[in-house]
């Protein structure tokens, strides 16, 4: 349908239209379980006699009425947009529609518990999904302020923007059930995208922050009614007051809403979403077992992500699309500042090095990759842009800026800006003039080259030294590819390193400007050479590094003796850039890993690696060394499971990892008694998350089915166990079972999100790749009729998830170049995403290449 993708120029035309004063939205959610009443008063001015239109995606609209006419029904003719003709210059326009539920994860989801029947609502409306809620001019720029009035059941709970109102009964509906009627209080003047509606039976866990202001903030934090045992609601509000104390001293701007809750809601797509004053939050972070450090970790970041973006993002909202690489990078950069500075999770910039920077390095290698200021010309545009490049480089740049202005300039020109802009709309160009006014640094230039191109450059020392190693030269070379040629200015850190007693310590540091191919160092010439030479110490700067002879030799035989963690963090970052780049066998990866890992103390770098460790065996190993590298690999696991501390978060991930890679009988038999619990490791609990881990895997390895899984969900008959029993089924590794798993998810198409993600996942694991080539050409015919009938999340889990990545050979690189020659020109979404598949094809051809003997 054409009117679901609103462009950049028509939504400029429309705001220097409009101007919308408010929406009253009243819902009935007692309807049934398909669709709900959706009622929209909008009261807007406009240039009299002009037309526009307003987006509502409905099921039926039953009338349009335009200061006090009803319109011809033809107005609403495709579904997507209703057109006003002659409009005045003082509106009040009102639509009464049903709308459908989704269970997509997109606009108003619908979902029921499988343990007690109850059924749970959330929205999610970014990027251009209110319209599916209600009629509304779906654009950034176009705020409003927001009332809600939600008939629902009596015994929910009903939650949005606005503090929750005391629920007035009415009478029974149809179903005899009790109803009533929650009538919320207008909010703020707000984007529409960050508008909320949860409602269900949530239970909840309630407290309180005092605001700078003197204000006390009530604080809530929700889940469904079979989660609530495993709610941790006293870490996420020691977090959210953690989080508060520091933005707003950072800020110099109190919280600006009346009350905060958190909800952890079921199938979300992403992480989080930054809801005005009621932020929705992944359902996983609800840990129903023993979780390992990394997790907790990432949850946390989440929590504060989630809170910057109160006031950047809600608060100060960008004016257009183009622009949200700013609102998530700037959250992003945020949360791992207050995570390190005013929260126990202090090695924060650690994980963003393996974590994020790794996410923004991937990306912005691909042939997509596309500056951090992107041209965002339409909706679809958007959706394809919630990349590694809009969070992660953003923030990696965000950090690099505030290394060239200083942390104390950049703090002073966004305390300057939400001043400035509080409640309104702002694009990159005003943060950038307080910040120069802040810094007295021109930020043209650094802009220019950081912001409007595209790539990573790659740094690299050369060192000379006389013959009693002192250093007579030092010099940091630049480089770029061909097609990203932008040498940029670059603030960072030069380390020396030692081994001292043992260990890897730092003895000196030098900070300096590099700009241009080649910057030498002179304040380093004279000092004696170190054993290592670490570019970017501290991690301040964006780029790949790469470490001379020298250092390299003594990061392989010394990486475990780093005494902080960055440090080892940045090589293990630049071994994996190596690897993955072709420049190093992948062999040599997975030993330096299996060398080392044991002795990492950084969960989440843990967590990284061994994530490298199984893409490097599925792809990156060569075929005739693939299978007897990831045996040894996982028996490797399964010593270093067995002999590092028992209980340890590094034992919990071994034995994860262990399991996701094991295929020889002995192997196998190990995990068998693992979940008969016939045999046990020293401090290994096995939960019910680890027993779905472990029957995965021997799902995958042939010594389960059908039926095996089918008794562990009824065991385990909830959301997670259901979603789990929906990968292993899909992973059984019979050519009926991967049949019945492609009519599930491509052709019959009526899984949920959370349910065709898993069945996705559990497709693609197979012990032999043969199983999957029956699916490829399959794929290639499917793949259009996909993208155009599912929504968006739903089309880019098949889309990128079946891809047959795994069929790592030319004629997959020759498949994937005819489907892209023959794709329309309107397809801009999909061919992004078959490039990127592509792509992961020809690197995995060329590091095989590089792994031969």
């Amino acid at each position: 349908m054409p009117g679901l993708n609103l462009t950049r120029g028509e939504a400029a035309s429309r705001a220097e239209l409009l101007n919308v004063e408010s929406y009253n939205v009243t819902l009935d959610l007692t309807k049934g379980p398909t669709v709900f009443g959706s009622t929209t008063t909008v009261r807007f001015s406009a240039r009299a006699g002009a037309s526009t239109f307003i987006d509502a995606i409905t099921d039926t609209v039953h009338s349009v009425t335009l200061n006090g006419t009803e319109l011809d029904p033809a107005v609403v003719s495709d579904g997507v947009r209703i057109q006003l003709p002659d409009l005045a210059e003082d509106n009040e326009l009102v639509i009464v529609a049903d709308a459908p539920y989704m269970n997509t994860g997109e606009g108003l989801h619908r979902f029921v518990d499988p343990v007690d029947g109850e059924v749970y609502l959330y929205t999610q409306f970014e990027v251009p999904d209110s319209r599916r809620m209600f009629a509304v001019f779906e654009q950034p720029d176009l705020k409003a302020s927001f009332t809600f009035t939600v008939t629902a059941p009596s015994h929910w709970d009903v939650v949005s923007n606005s503090p929750t109102p005391a629920p007035e009964p009415i009478e029974a509906g149809d179903d005899g059930g009790a109803r009533s009627v929650w009538k919320f209080a207008p909010t703020p003047r707000l984007s529409s995208y960050v508008t909320a509606l949860i409602a269900g039976p949530y239970q909840s866990v309630r407290s309180e922050v005092t605001s700078s202001d003197g204000r006390v903030v009530p604080l809530g934090v929700f889940a469904r009614k079979s989660l609530m045992q495993y709610l941790d609601a006293d870490n996420i509000f020691e977090l959210t007051r953690q989080g508060f104390e520091f933005f707003e001293a950072q800020f110099g701007c109190p919280y600006p809403f009346e009350k905060y809750d958190q909800l952890f809601v079921p199938e979300f797509n992403a992480g989080a979403m930054e809801n005005a004053g009621a932020v929705t939050i992944l359902e996983g972070y609800v840990f129903r077992g023993k979780v390992t450090g990394a997790q907790v970790e990432r949850r946390a970041i989440t929590v504060l992500h989630e809170l910057a973006h109160m006031w950047f993002g809600d608060l100060v909202t960008m004016r257009w699309w183009n622009d949200l690489w700013l609102n998530e990078s700037f959250a992003e950069y945020m949360s791992h500042l207050a995570a390190v500075e005013n929260t126990e999770f202090d090695h924060a910039w650690t994980t963003f090095a393996s974590v994020e920077k790794s996410w923004a390095y991937r990306q912005d290698q691909l042939p997509t990759t596309h500056p951090i200021f992107a041209d965002i010309n339409s909706l679809q545009d958007v959706e394809v842009n919630f990349d590694g490049i809009t969070y992660a480089k953003g923030a990696s740049v965000l950090r690099q800026l505030v290394a060239w202005v200083g942390p104390e300039q950049f703090m002073a020109g966004v305390r300057t800006y939400f001043a400035k802009h509080a409640w309104g709309n702002t694009e990159l160009s005003d943060l950038m003039q307080e910040l120069e006014a802040a810094s007295g640094r021109d930020l043209d230039q650094w802009g220019g080259l950081w912001l409007e191109t595209a790539g990573v450059n790659t740094l690299a020392p050369e060192v000379t030294v006389d013959e009693i190693g002192v250093i007579t030269g030092f010099a940091i070379f630049q480089t770029a590819i061909a097609e990203q040629p932008t040498i940029r200015p670059h603030r960072l850190a030069v380390g020396f390193y030692d081994v001292v007693d043992g260990k890897l310590e730092r003895v000196h540091r030098e900070e300096l400007d590099v700009d241009g191919p080649r910057t030498d160092v002179p304040a380093l010439v004279g000092k004696t050479r170190p054993d290592l030479v670490l570019l970017n110490d501290d991690d301040l700067a964006y780029a790949k590094v790469r470490l001379d002879p020298a250092s390299l030799a003594t990061a392989k035989a010394h990486l475990k003796d780093f005494t902080s963690s960055l440090p080892r963090t940045l090589v293990w970052g630049s071994a994996w850039d190596a690897a993955r780049d072709g420049e190093t066998p992948a062999r040599g990866y997975v030993d330096l890993i299996l060398a080392n890992i044991a002795h990492e103390t950084d969960s989440s770098v843990i967590l990284v690696q061994l994530r490298q460790l199984a893409t490097t065996l599925t792809y990156y190993v060569a075929a005739e060394h693939k299978e007897e590298t990831a045996v040894r690999a996982a028996d490797r696991l399964w010593e270093l499971a067995s002999s590092v501390e028992a209980g340890s978060d590094a034992q919990l991930q071994f034995v994860k990892s262990y399991a996701q890679i094991s295929r020889s009988d002995s192997q196998l038999d190990r995990i068998q008694a693992l979940l008969d619990g016939t045999s046990t490791l020293e401090g290994l609990t096995v939960d019910q998350d680890m027993r779905w881990e472990l029957l995965t895997a021997l799902v995958v390895g042939g010594r389960h089915g059908q039926d095996r899984i089918e008794e562990e969900l009824e065991r385990d008959n909830t959301s997670n166990g259901q979603n789990a029993a929906a990968l292993a089924k899909a992973a059984i590794p019979t050519a009926e079972a991967k049949d019945a798993a492609w009519e599930s998810i491509v052709v019959k198409g009526e899984l949920s999100n959370a349910l065709q993600s898993s069945a996705v996942a559990g497709f693609t694991r197979v012990p032999d790749t043969a199983l999957l080539e029956p699916f490829a050409e399959k794929y290639f015919q499917a793949v259009p009729g996909i993208v155009k009938e599912r929504t968006h999340a739903l089309a880019q889990q098949i889309v990128v998830g079946l891809y047959p990545a795994q069929l790592t050979t030319q004629a997959t690189i020759d498949r994937t170049d005819e489907f892209l020659a023959a794709l329309p020109e309107d397809s801009a979404a999909l061919r992004r995403m078959m490039l990127e598949n592509r792509d992961a094809v020809a690197r995995a051809l060329r590091a095989r290449a590089a792994d031969v003997d």
